[in-house]
């Protein structure tokens, strides 16, 4: 049998980490939050860390391709 994957998406305060919470307490499946992942490569210094906080120190937003670096890098 296949592991169970889920994608949650949704605006800023629908609730995508409380249910994201619920479903690894009942499933117990593993929780991303690029959010999160994205947090930790800026305060751990990764190279990719590095590049998205230029970016986002100059206002802009993280492409997706540093992003799936980093979620990438979060899966390994």
């Amino acid at each position: 049998m296949a592991p169970l994957r889920m994608v949650i998406l949704g605006r800023q305060g629908s609730g995508k980490g409380t249910q994201s919470e619920r479903l690894t307490d009942r499933f117990g499946c593993v929780h991303l939050s690029t959010g999160d992942a994205l947090r930790a490569a800026v305060a751990a210094g990764t190279e990719l860390g590095r590049q998205a906080k230029a970016i986002m120190d100059e206002g802009g937003l993280v492409g997706d391709d540093i992003m799936n670096g980093i979620v990438r890098d979060r899966l390994a």
